[in-house]
């Protein structure tokens, strides 16, 4: 019976030796003060840290305000890799939404975050750029 504990104990070390990890640039992205209707796409940087290449299997986010979008292809040691991630920046007022991706990683769910305020006023240079064009 001792023997048999040992063997699993060396077997669970040598898995968690062995497995993928991420290392993100950063954990939170700080959208700031945005304009109504501007841009909401950002992008979260990792790289795979572990020795197996790493499969994200599938990512949730939230609310349907979010939408993540995963890389396809498997991330391979010491790779790096691009989660996208759009909110709808129609929505006046602070945001912070969580993301939620599932993967083959040592620790299976990792949580990652954007937060943000989404202006009601768009700035004066779109107002005028936007005038300018109508003019044409």
């Amino acid at each position: 019976m001792r023997v048999f504990k040992s063997f699993l104990v060396i077997f669970f070390i040598s898995l968690s030796l062995n497995a993928q990890e991420f290392k993100f640039e950063a954990e939170v992205i700080d959208y700031g003060k945005v304009d109504k209707g501007s841009d909401g796409e950002r992008v979260f940087v990792f790289k795979n840290i572990g020795d197996q290449p790493l499969i994200i299997k599938n990512i949730q986010s939230s609310c349907g305000c979010t939408v993540p979008k995963k890389p396809e292809e498997p991330i391979m040691p010491g790779k790096t890799g691009k989660i996208k991630v759009s909110y709808d920046t129609k929505r006046v007022g602070g945001f912070s939404k969580v993301i939620t991706i599932f993967s083959n990683a040592k620790n299976a769910r990792k949580v990652i975050k954007i937060k943000g305020i989404i202006n009601k006023v768009i700035s004066l240079q779109k107002e005028k750029s936007m005038l300018s064009d109508s003019k044409k």
